[in-house]
């Protein structure tokens, strides 16, 4: 016995079973007592609920939804718009944090002064009071009557922004985005990878022309297929009696979420990307200048690449943190996931089923959202530390 546990395999074999084997148990004992006490209280546990009525409606859904669809329905609303708010607001933070961080790293005085005050304002005020501001903000507009006119088409009032839009599902509309964004990832992968750095720019151009209207051509297929019957394909709001009838309405409550979203991610990203391009060293930019280079060649070949890479494994942290804070919808009554989740715990009582199935959403969006991120991260790493100063 003793000469079989001197054996290192096999003892660490052991200790890897005893460890799993005593994980599983523990797992096991909890979920015994946890059905034992709800036994005892009546609570009937299990996933029958998910297909019973919900009796109650939703303020913002990308799909059809009424009252009488089951619980399964409105948890996927919810998730739909989790996702539609996700997509919104890591673009915005993305570009203001792309504008603000360069701005930072730029020569101009002012430039740089005016990048520092945003990033110290925003970045130290909570999340959750910036959702508050620029709900009260957006709610403190005049009503549909009075409102203020941005251009030919476009109202803003306190019951949201009125657009011209496409007369689309809103399901349609939502994978139209996603397929084009995606085609945007794949650009930018092209232009960073490092299997396509023989490639000539020419081609290269020619390539990334090509995936972007071959996105485009994809997302206005889906906008036509999801394309309401009988209706016109755009639709411009127009003033009827006390509201506008036609076009899209952006909620007060989504607009307020995307804002603060974008302005606080924004500030975050913006020192991701200072520190990016902070982390390029001065010698390889002096040496892209001494061929010849123009300051945009230096920029779009040099620069930006070298700092792409640098940015990435924190950009990546930062998306999924900035998914999370969708949560905080639910402090000003937007139909997001975890909303649904919890009004649909108040109204069935099926609270660890419905825990599990919210534990088990924010997972399948961050794992898949870090498994992407990831994937075009090991594309563009360099081998060994070429971002040396």
């Amino acid at each position: 016995m003793i000469r079989l546990w001197n054996n290192l395999k096999l003892r660490n074999t052991a200790l890897q079973v005893a460890y799993v084997g005593g994980f599983v148990a523990l797992v096991l004992g909890m979920a015994l007592v946890a059905r034992a006490n709800l036994d005892e209280l009546g609570i009937i546990s299990g996933f029958d609920f998910l297909f019973k009525s919900t009796g109650w409606k939703v303020s913002f859904s990308l799909i059809e939804f009424t009252a009488s669809d089951p619980y399964w329905r409105v948890l996927l609303v919810g998730f739909l718009n989790t996702l539609f708010l996700a997509a919104i607001g890591l673009v915005l933070a993305t570009v203001i944090g792309v504008i603000v961080g360069m701005a930072r790293t730029s020569s101009n005085d002012l430039a740089r002064l005016l990048g520092a005050i945003y990033v110290e304002t925003f970045r130290n005020v909570p999340l959750i009071l910036q959702v508050f501001f620029w709900y009260a903000v957006f709610t403190r507009f005049p009503g549909p009557r009075q409102a203020i006119s941005l251009a030919d088409g476009m109202f803003l009032s306190s019951r949201g922004i009125y657009v011209p839009g496409l007369n689309i599902t809103g399901l349609s509309a939502f994978l139209g985005i996603v397929v084009f964004l995606a085609g945007l990832g794949v650009i930018v992968w092209i232009t960073a990878a490092q299997r396509f750095r023989r490639m000539e720019p020419a081609r290269k151009t020619r390539l990334r022309l090509l995936i972007l209207a071959a996105a485009a051509l994809l997302m206005a297929a889906i906008f036509w297929l999801g394309r309401l019957p009988d209706t016109p394909l755009v639709s411009i709001p127009a003033l009827k009696g006390l509201n506008y009838r036609g076009g899209v309405r952006v909620s007060t409550e989504l607009t307020a979420l995307a804002v603060s979203i974008a302005i606080y991610g924004g500030s975050y990203i913006a020192e991701i990307v200072r520190g990016g391009f902070k982390a390029v060293g001065r010698g390889q930019i002096e040496a892209a200048q001494s061929v010849g280079l123009s300051a945009w060649q230096v920029f779009s070949r040099v620069r930006f690449p070298l700092a792409l890479r640098a940015m990435m494994p924190i950009l990546t942290n930062q998306y999924i943190w900035l998914v999370k804070a969708t949560t905080m919808g639910i402090a000003i009554g937007f139909a997001d996931f975890f909303m649904v989740v919890s009004i649909s715990i108040n109204q069935s009582g099926q609270t660890l089923e419905l825990i599990g199935i919210l534990m088990a959403g924010f997972l399948l969006i961050n794992f898949t959202l870090a498994a992407v991120l990831n994937r075009i991260n090991r594309a563009i790493a360099l081998k060994g530390d070429q971002l040396r100063s």
